[in-house]
């Protein structure tokens, strides 16, 4: 079986967990903030924290930029539901801004024009790999007071150009916070794992402490019991001085980080194989629409986490559940990505949100389906999930 998303595993990353698991560091360890420092280097941000997974850092990035009650964070509805849950988390409204038809990301123009007054934060997806329009969107954001947060869970390693450079995702200045997922289907794994990184002073070490119960342990930052009588601080000292979480991540997680950011230049370069193959295979079949970029020029650096495609299923007279049975059936998995967040019930109950709220995202998901794309993939398996797909369309008898 050929799924649709799968982790690279190899000999090194098994012997950097085995390694790590004869330490004397299971949870937090120096791993941990090894893994934050080259992440930090690799995107080129000046902080990295990492946590137990990206739920968890965009859940972070909600309470360092201070959102709460009363406040609207406006992200994508073309999205897994974590990156509008985050908002609901600290008691703000998660609400929905449409996409643009080409990158499937947030529409800056839908954006400012459904902006209301008690916005005050936009989590920008970047899907499949592909950077929303980030310069236009912290131009809107910002000059309305709104903090920038870019949800960059399907991008590890992705870049983008604009004005003729070229920029790291996670280490360019329209993005107040960015979150990163170590997902296993993702480009990088670490089993379970995510990261924030940022060059905010304040927001790393605000994220640091809330990630571990709200706990502090340096001398420098107490506050003290309120009592002379409690006063001593020895070594088993510390202070809680914010409600936190345990979002932690394990030394043995960062162990397996540090040898698969090692690789990621592998990963990406094979994604970037079998996604070129893919579109020439594609590009001039009837009822299929190849992914597009929003800016041609980001071919060779975007991510490429998801291959998603467009098929009209009315015009090939099988509906999306046939198709995935039939490429089942041959061997070959394939996936929904995603339900449009703002229809599902949870959200149509508590906001009242309701179809035709995002009528490009609700028509996107209507056709929509990604197609096997991982690093391990071979040149026949990618030959094979073509041939299948042809076949099933019936361009190929």
């Amino acid at each position: 079986m050929i799924p649709y998303g799968r982790q690279s595993m190899s000999q090194s990353d098994i012997d950097a967990v085995s390694q790590a698991l004869k330490s004397d560091y299971l949870t937090t360890g120096p791993l941990v903030a090894e893994f934050e420092r080259q992440f930090a280097l690799a995107v080129g941000a000046k902080h990295a924290v990492a946590v137990c997974n990206a739920t968890a850092a965009l859940h972070l990035a909600m309470l360092v930029a201070e959102i709460g009650p009363g406040d609207r964070v406006i992200t994508s509805p073309n999205t897994f539901v974590a990156s509008a849950n985050c908002a609901a988390y600290v008691g703000a409204i998660p609400d929905f801004s449409d996409i643009d038809p080409v990158s499937y990301n947030l529409c800056p123009q839908a954006l400012a024009a459904n902006w209301k007054s008690d916005v005050k934060a936009v989590v920008a997806v970047d899907y499949a790999g592909q950077t929303a329009d980030m310069p236009a969107i912290a131009a809107i954001a910002r000059s309305r007071g709104a903090a920038v947060i870019e949800d960059g869970c399907h991008a590890v390693g992705g870049q983008f150009e604009h004005d003729g450079r070229i920029w790291k995702i996670g280490g360019h200045p329209w993005a107040d916070m960015t979150t990163f997922s170590f997902h296993p289907v993702k480009t990088m794994t670490t089993g379970e794992g995510g990261m924030l990184v940022t060059d905010n002073d304040e927001y790393a070490a605000r994220a640091r402490t809330l990630r571990t119960h709200g706990i502090v342990r340096s001398p420098d930052n107490f506050k003290g019991l309120g009592d002379p009588t409690f006063d001593e601080r020895g070594p088993w000292y510390y202070e809680m001085q914010d409600l936190g979480y345990n979002f932690r991540i394990t030394d043995f997680q960062c162990a397996l980080g540090l040898s698969q950011l090692a690789r990621l230049g592998e990963f990406l370069n094979r994604r970037r194989e079998i996604v070129a193959a893919y579109n020439a295979a594609f590009q001039d079949v009837e009822h299929i629409h190849v992914p597009r970029l929003r800016n041609p020029a980001d071919r060779d650096i975007a991510s490429w986490h998801l291959y998603t495609v467009q098929i009209d299923f009315a015009a090939i007279g099988k509906s999306r559940t046939l198709v995935m049975t039939e490429l089942r059936e041959q061997g070959l998995g394939s996936q929904v990505l995603y339900i449009p967040v703002h229809l599902q019930p949870w959200y149509r109950k508590t906001y009242d949100y309701h179809f035709g709220k995002c009528s490009v995202a609700e028509n996107f998901y209507l056709n929509t389906l990604s197609l096997p794309l991982f690093p391990d993939m071979t040149d026949e398996d990618a030959s094979s999930v073509i041939q299948s797909i042809r076949i099933i369309l019936g361009t190929v008898t």
